[in-house]
């Protein structure tokens, strides 16, 4: 085997991976927001659960992708732990059919079909409303001509007559049982190194096909492979949110789980799935003769796509009994942590690295800043409260930890809007559609205007702050009117929270405009009234200022509220 043989072997196997998630993330452009919408409608229980896990899966060719989807949306609340249980079920079934067009692809040279997509793959993508399709069709070309020159490069390479090779397999015992567990433990590393099942399962169809590979080695190392894959994902989910390394934790389960019951009654189960091929697991070379035998093992990698499909489909027709079961096992295993009152200021929902494709990062990202909206209302809760303080008799020391706890909300806004920046210029850096770069600019907007609504709360606390350290008191007639400025302040907040959790079609600007223009008539009003009252020496300039100063804190408040919602609803 010569070096230029070697690289041929890697980069075939690169080109089918970037195949892979190039036509996985062009199918997520075209349907990301309609996948979401079914993932949300049709997991009304267990069954339509798993029927919408191999259906997405299937049409985007990721079942990290319908995943990472699926825990996102049990982190807002919009899953049960037990519907996503039911999703990554069915997201395992519909990922094998990546090894039934793998394994067409080792059966006939399919590399001549490919040159077609390239040329109106091009065509396309030069079109920019046909550009998403354009990037499909090469990612479906890249990963045919990966896997026709990863057949030829395996006929080349001639494994079946290299003796050191077979030396090498023929060294393992065939019948052991620890052979079984070795070569599934090389599955397991091998996946976790390349970071690929389709990579592992490729390298298993070329050494199967050839001959080198006995099929239940082979079988053993596609075992291996699931439960790799779910390592990797446990991994990522640490540094994530307790929901996503449940369900990370539920994923490995339901493979592992299945390897155990494979490994008690493993020869017959393998026997039985090359019966169903058409494999002959007894056929000798030296008795057949060596071209019937390479037609017989030309089968082998439709054996190993009928063993992954028929593992993943018994394995689901027997744990979807007993997905509460499952459940209760991961939530006592992986124990909800103390929801601390400031919760740090982590972010929940692009944190732990699982960012995978712009469609789906985009997604994450808004449901960050609909967290963020919600975080910055609760701190103008807290001011809201510190007001009432400053208006009865309170604990100084509660006062003061009450404005700590505003202090470092402020910190946390701050936090906030730099980290989902961070994360959303990194998602701008991947290949984009136009909407998708319109809607990142939105978010860019609102994260800046929703921070700004936080440096106004700090500012208002600060104010009343300085009032309380002055021992300056407000006449009732000013309280009163705070009161209501306050109310309204609290109103578009709301108003705006709505929105940014809604879809945009069924908001207008209509109601957010009228709340402005309340807060404004009512700001004009209190101003000329504080005038009016300054002239007549009714309370003196000092208190004046304080009081102005807080009624046009919260009408600038007001107008971040309004950049929020027109960005949002652009």
């Amino acid at each position: 085997m010569n070096v230029l043989t070697i690289f041929t072997l890697l980069g075939s196997l690169a080109l089918l991976m970037f195949g892979m998630k190039t036509m996985s993330d062009a199918l997520q452009k075209m349907a990301g927001p309609q996948l979401r919408h079914v993932l949300g409608a049709m997991t009304t229980n267990r069954f339509t659960g798993m029927l919408t896990g191999v259906g997405v899966t299937a049409a985007v060719q990721s079942s990290t992708a319908t995943t990472v989807m699926t825990v996102s949306f049990v982190s807002a609340g919009l899953l049960t732990l037990a519907q996503a249980i039911s999703v990554i079920m069915g997201a395992n079934i519909g990922t094998t059919l990546t090894a039934w067009i793998m394994s067409a692809g080792f059966s006939f040279n399919i590399t001549s079909m490919v040159w077609p997509a390239f040329l109106i793959g091009i065509i396309l993508i030069y079109s920019k409303k046909r550009r998403t399709v354009g990037d499909f069709l090469f990612g479906v070309a890249f990963m045919f001509l990966g896997l026709g020159t990863l057949r030829q490069t395996g006929i080349d390479m001639n494994l079946g007559e290299n003796e050191t090779v077979l030396r090498f397999f023929s060294s393992f015992e065939a019948d052991s049982f620890l052979t079984t567990l070795l070569f599934l433990l090389m599955g397991g590393v091998l996946t976790m190194c390349v970071q690929s099942s389709a990579a592992v399962m490729a390298i298993t169809m070329i050494l199967c096909s050839s001959g080198v590979l006995p099929i239940y080695q082979g079988i053993a190392l596609v075992m291996g492979e699931n439960i790799g894959t779910t390592v990797t994902s446990n991994i990522v989910a640490l540094s994530a949110g307790t929901q996503a390394r449940r369900a990370a934790f539920a994923h490995m389960f339901f493979n592992v789980f299945g390897v155990l019951w494979i490994l008690m009654v493993f020869k017959p189960f393998v026997n039985m799935v090359c019966g169903l091929v058409g494999y002959d697991f007894e056929m000798q070379k030296e008795v057949v003769g060596a071209e019937v035998f390479a037609a017989n093992s030309a089968k082998l990698s439709f054996v190993l796509a009928a063993f992954h499909t028929c593992f993943n489909l018994i394995n689901t027709g027997i744990l979807i009994w007993f997905i509460p079961l499952i459940e209760r096992l991961v939530c006592a295993v992986i124990k909800s942590k103390p929801d601390a009152e400031e919760e740090d200021g982590r972010l929940r929902y692009i944190s732990g690295g699982l960012m995978k494709t712009p469609e789906i990062s985009v997604y994450m990202a808004q449901r960050e800043i609909e967290l963020f909206g919600q975080r910055i209302q609760r701190m103008y809760g807290m001011v809201a409260d510190l007001h009432r303080m400053t208006r009865e008799d309170t604990d100084e020391k509660d006062f003061v930890r009450l404005f700590t706890r505003i202090e470092k909300y402020e910190g946390i806004s701050d936090n906030m809007e730099m980290e989902i920046a961070h994360y959303l210029e990194q998602v701008s850096d991947a290949h984009l559609s136009d909407e998708t770069k319109g809607k990142i600019r939105q978010m860019m907007r609102e994260i800046g205007e929703i921070e700004s609504i936080g440096d106004s709360c700090y500012k208002l606390a600060r104010t009343l702050n300085r009032k309380k350290q002055s021992g300056k008191e407000f006449t009732d007639e000013q309280e009163y009117n705070l009161i209501q400025m306050f109310k309204l302040t609290d109103e578009s907040l709301t108003q705006m929270n709505r929105v940014m959790q809604g879809r945009r079609e069924q908001f207008s600007l209509n109601e957010t405009f009228r709340i402005e223009n309340d807060i404004n008539a009512l700001r004009d009003r209190l101003k000329q009234e504080n005038l009016q009252a300054l002239a007549e020496h009714r309370y003196d300039y000092a208190v004046g200022t304080l009081y102005t100063d807080l009624i046009s804190e919260c009408e600038r408040l007001g107008d971040y509220v309004v950049n929020v919602v027109q960005a949002r609803l652009a």
